[in-house]
């Protein structure tokens, strides 16, 4: 696939770049295996510099992996609060379970043991036992298909299933024997500082000459990305429902989207209804209470991977009837793992409460 001295040229290349160049990242300062699954579990579709006060304090938390064994879901979900894709949480505090009752507390050093661990795939099954453990194992993130795609100038699409076959059989003919952990860390590194989508700076790159896509002279070519599907806009219409000094929170179902973080009460909007008598009618069918619905809080916005959404979140008074719910003290609403949406809709509300 790839002739001997090319690949010994590739591999002396980067490794010396990246000794030069590393980024200096917390997870980096470490060999601890299970400090680094936290990092690259937390680094799936969120940038470096989002998720490291998240690891820090993850860690800070949940020191070793009966740590975050022993911790309650709804802690673990707390902590990871704001950082998006929840089901990365509850399926690593799956796997916590799981390396504690049946590997000892200590994270498995074999594929097909990673592999069977929740939310490991083959990608961070191939950091892990390369970085940790220094191991000959391929991996293959976004970064790491757009070098290769330019170092080998292949046009085609990575997310065809033979494409993403030929790159991860390419990307493991490249790890060199004892040195698996830098150089997998330099293909990332390069990509994500260097070889970037946009504008990559081919001059500052260690792998220029040996590069097809800039002989070619396009790196950018390669590789094929697919056109962004427009994503669609939801409205819904929310009621923040208050009793003396309690506000009514529903806990959302363990699988799914944002699985088990806590919400006020919403629903879709509805074409051609009025969006107040919605909450009165849908308060009362399906929590089981009668409310006087006040003025409009505010409309929030979240964009997620598949749709936006626009939250309109009016006051509600409760009235009479006994809620399918939590009451909640408006105090406390800091304790209960949310979304970032609702989040900022508690927030509104302890900031007027404390006027």
């Amino acid at each position: 696939m790839v002739s001997g001295a090319r690949k010994k040229e590739i591999q002396a290349k980067l490794l010396q770049w990246y000794k030069k160049n590393r980024r200096d990242l917390p997870w980096r300062r470490t060999k601890d295996p299970y400090a680094i699954w936290v990092s690259e579990i937390m680094l799936q579709q969120t940038q470096v510099s989002t998720v490291i006060p998240y690891y820090i304090r993850f860690l800070k938390t949940f020191p070793t992996v009966r740590h975050l064994a022993k911790a309650d879901l709804a802690k673990v979900l707390k902590v990871w609060e704001g950082l998006g894709y929840y089901s990365r949480a509850r399926n690593l505090h799956r796997a916590s379970l799981i390396v504690s009752n049946h590997f000892h507390g200590k994270i498995p050093d074999q594929l097909n043991d990673l592999l069977t661990l929740p939310g490991i795939g083959r990608y961070t099954a191939g950091a892990i036992l390369s970085i940790a453990f220094n191991e000959e194992a391929p991996i293959l993130d976004g970064n790491v298909k757009r070098v290769l795609s330019r170092l080998f100038a292949i046009s085609a699409a990575p997310k065809d299933n033979k494409t993403e076959q030929f790159l991860w059989h390419l990307s493991g003919s490249l790890v060199p024997k004892d040195y698996a952990s830098s150089f997998n860390q330099g293909l990332m590194d390069l990509g994500a500082t260097v070889c970037t989508p946009k504008a990559p700076q081919c001059s500052k790159c260690p792998l220029c000459r040996l590069c097809k896509g800039k002989i070619l002279g396009d790196p950018e070519r390669f590789p094929v990305t697919a056109p962004k599907k427009k994503i669609p806009h939801i409205e819904a219409v929310s009621a923040m429902i208050q009793r003396d000094r309690k506000v009514l929170l529903q806990q959302r179902p363990a699988k799914g989207l944002l699985g088990g973080l806590w919400e006020f009460p919403n629903w879709p909007m509805e074409k051609k209804k009025d969006p107040q008598e919605l909450l009165r009618l849908k308060v009362k069918s399906e929590i089981g209470l009668k409310v006087e619905s006040q003025e409009l809080i505010g409309s929030f916005r979240q964009t997620f991977s598949h749709f936006k959404l626009t939250l309109n979140v009016f006051h509600c008074l409760a009235l009479n009837g006994k809620a399918r719910g939590k009451w909640v003290l408006i105090k406390n609403l800091s304790l209960f793992p949310m979304s970032r949406i609702h989040r900022r809709i508690a927030e509104r509300l302890d900031t007027k409460n404390r006027r």
